[in-house]
């Protein structure tokens, strides 16, 4: 038998044609379907999401660091069932940048009106001292009365703000606002050049200075003697709490301490913010602010500090 063997001759093009062609054929909408599936995808590990993980394994265990044998320890950490579970959060909040865009742009703050005090301290610097009393959100008016004063036992519990925040950020008032139910007074320790209060002295606050935080603590303790103090602190704040404790150490007359959200290693926390892009957004809007908060005190800053390099700074630097 003779077989007879053709040889057809394929060109480049005429393979990018039939490619096109089942291209072609393919349903527009399936297009938008498999779009949309990258879309998720890229969003889900961007915005580090993780509802899968916390429904696959049930959440992230809790994990505390504490000595066994102290009182704490016993009268609270053995007792509390849920700092023994695990973690899942909500899961359309499964991400943290949603976490800190809801909380800071997300409903509206509790309304409420501070009673402020100005405080002068040792050297020459001026801050603010906003309080809101257990008695404004009743409704019965406070006593002022000097003796009573030494003699009121209401615990007061000193809130310390972040990075650019003073007490009219969100979550400071709504901090303020849910202790205040519970009873205690609050007192907010606005950090200097903060909540309108000009520079009255030359250096203003960073998360190393202690100063403010021991001359408040002072100042309540011996006019409130028979009221505790609780100190409780948020991002740059808690760090300012944690090391006036440390410093303090067992001469410490505060009853008892918060620190939320704390840095700890700053020059560690500046490299975490080039990690990906989107710690790069958190990067330079941590710039602006501080950038705008240099501004309101330029006259401040002009004399002190190098103007020209402080508004060239796009970043924190990380070396």
């Amino acid at each position: 038998m003779d077989v007879c063997a053709a040889s057809i001759e394929v060109s480049p093009f005429n393979g990018y044609k039939l490619l096109f062609k089942a291209i072609g054929m393919i349903p527009v909408s399936h297009y938008v379907l498999g779009s949309l599936c990258i879309l998720i995808v890229f969003l889900y590990n961007f915005l580090e999401f993780h509802f899968l993980e916390d429904f696959l394994y049930g959440g992230s265990p809790v994990k505390l660091t504490y000595h066994s044998g102290s009182e704490l320890y016993q009268a609270v950490v053995s007792k509390c069932r849920l700092l023994h579970g695990r973690y899942s959060s909500t899961p359309w909040l499964a991400s943290p940048h949603l976490q800190t865009v809801l909380l800071e742009y997300i409903g509206s703050p509790p309304a409420f009106t501070y009673t402020r005090e100005i405080f002068h301290s040792s050297e020459g610097g001026t801050f603010a001292l906003d309080w809101l009393r257990s008695s404004d959100l009743t409704g019965s008016s406070e006593d002022t009365n000097t003796a009573n004063l030494k003699n009121d036992s209401t615990p007061i519990v000193v809130v310390v703000p972040g990075l650019t925040s003073d007490s009219s950020a969100a979550y400071v008032k709504s901090v303020s606002y849910n202790t205040a139910k519970c009873g205690k007074n609050v007192v907010v320790c606005n950090h200097r050049g903060m909540g309108g209060v000009p520079f009255t002295s030359s250096y203003c606050y960073n998360a190393g200075k202690t100063k403010d935080v021991r001359d408040v603590v002072n100042y309540l303790v011996n006019k409130y003697p028979m009221a505790p103090v609780f100190l409780v602190g948020t991002s740059i704040g808690a760090n300012i709490v944690g090391k006036y404790l440390g410093e303090e150490g067992a001469n410490c007359p505060v009853a008892g301490a918060a620190v939320i959200c704390a840095p700890w290693d700053l020059l560690i926390g500046a490299r975490f913010l080039r990690r990906k892009l989107v710690q790069r957004v958190y990067d330079s809007v941590l710039c602006i602010g501080l950038k705008g908060y240099a501004r309101l005190h330029e006259s401040h800053f002009t004399k002190h500090a190098n103007w020209e390099g402080i508004m060239q700074v796009d970043i924190f630097p990380a070396t």
